[in-house]
């Protein structure tokens, strides 16, 4: 197809597909499911400007959530209809971002197609959760400095700053957001040490200098909310310190959880977590959080293949994009959380798209059409999956004994 054949039009068909495949009936179930028990009541909160709630994570994802009950009404429509943008806005990113990388439109709309197939991206398109907004403005930032990369004059510095201010607002959304911030700048330094060329007229302490200084501003931006609350409104002097009550009511210890998990298992589809399980809407329904298997466990085979070509081959495209990912989940190794859930994982499993298409390009004469056959196994799990994952209605309470391949998804 013509329009597969160019980046632009390219990604905007598969963002199309994405987002018809995303609403499809996106108002099932009408109950709250998951984390929308907390994060719609504190949407609800936010639009009468009553007073802080859920301060434990900063105001942007839940002032989204807000703005969809404004438009769409204050029902599952409204609670979730943001999330898809979000969702549909990732999948378009990793697109943007391996054009800009590899320059390769197949390459780009495997990832984009992957990304799509992988089950967690359309969990999160449903539900009016953080991730999936935090997940959209990292992608995004991530796009924008690459966009940056290979541009003249002005754009370079325009685009720079619309980057910063994403990975700004993704930090406004929740706090995970943050090491990315970092690895954007190392980055930044790595590559313009080699390649002194890459964001021609952007001075290498100046693009630190707004990475660091623009992300904070728009991040303190998105408390403008909390100024306006009814009662205990926020202040100028209460800014900073309450950004150490956010600390501490992220690092409290919480009590045991039957769906937690520790950060090492998450690569391996160990333990994924059930948002729903039973009766709605006159029917048994489920939606279970869990990556596609063909994508997660293939995913960590093409991460060893990517570090592989940057050894011998010295690819170094391949190679930063499995460090991204490997570092994605050390992160979680020093983040103070008392409790782990495999959602945690939500943006490395973006990642994973990424790496097996940039192995994918790299061994594409050894591999030739392995890449399609990739994509069929991935559509066809997804496919199997589908009732699991979008709240289908089932035959009865047993019916999730067809989907359990380990013992540890029950």
């Amino acid at each position: 197809m013509r329009l597969l054949s160019r980046p632009l039009p390219a990604a905007l068909t598969i963002g199309l597909v994405a987002e018809l495949l995303f609403c499809w009936r996106l108002t099932t179930p009408h109950m709250l499911v998951f984390d929308e028990v907390h994060y719609v009541p504190a949407a609800r909160m936010l639009r009468d400007l009553a007073g802080p709630v859920n301060i434990e994570h900063p105001l942007l994802g839940k002032t989204l959530i807000t703005l969809g009950m404004l438009i769409f009404g204050d029902g599952p429509l409204g609670w979730r209809a943001l999330s898809t943008v979000a969702a549909t806005g990732v999948v378009v990113g990793v697109h943007a971002m391996l054009w800009q990388i590899f320059r390769r439109v197949r390459t780009a709309n495997i990832g984009a197609v992957l990304a799509l197939l992988n089950f967690t991206i359309f969990i999160q398109a449903r539900i009016a959760m953080l991730d999936g907004f935090m997940a959209a403005f990292v992608v995004g930032g991530l796009a924008m400095l690459l966009w940056a990369m290979r541009s003249e004059g002005g754009a370079v510095w325009r685009r720079w700053l619309g980057g910063t201010v994403l990975l700004g607002l993704a930090i406004g959304t929740k706090w995970t957001a943050l090491p990315y911030l970092g690895m954007a700048g190392a980055a930044f330094l790595l590559v313009r040490r080699r390649h002194p060329d890459l964001w021609p007229g952007l001075p290498t302490l100046a693009g630190l200098a707004l990475l660091g200084g623009v992300a904070a501003a728009t991040y303190f931006a998105t408390f403008w909310p909390a100024f306006l609350y009814a009662d205990q409104p926020l202040t100028l002097a209460r800014l900073l310190p309450f950004q150490i009550d956010m600390y501490h009511q992220q690092t409290q210890v919480l009590p045991p959880h039957t769906y937690q998990s520790n950060w090492w298992t998450w690569p391996f589809d160990w333990r994924p977590v059930w948002y729903l399980y039973e009766p709605a809407d006159g029917a048994q329904r489920g939606i279970l959080m869990l990556g596609n298997p063909v994508v997660m466990w293939g995913g960590l085979v093409a991460v060893i293949a990517c570090l592989i070509a940057w050894a011998r081959g010295r690819d170094a495209r391949a190679g930063g994009i499995a460090l991204l990912w490997i570092a994605s989940v050390a992160m979680w190794a020093l983040i103070p959380k008392s409790l782990g859930f495999y959602y945690y994982y939500y943006l490395s499993s973006i990642w994973l798209a990424l790496v097996i298409a940039a192995a994918f390009d790299h061994w594409r004469d050894r591999l030739r059409y392995w890449d399609e056959a990739f994509l069929a196994a991935s559509a066809v799990l997804f496919i199997h999956f589908y009732p699991i994952l979008s709240a289908a209605a089932l035959r009865g309470p047993q019916s999730f004994h067809g989907w359990m391949w380990l013992k540890s998804w029950i």
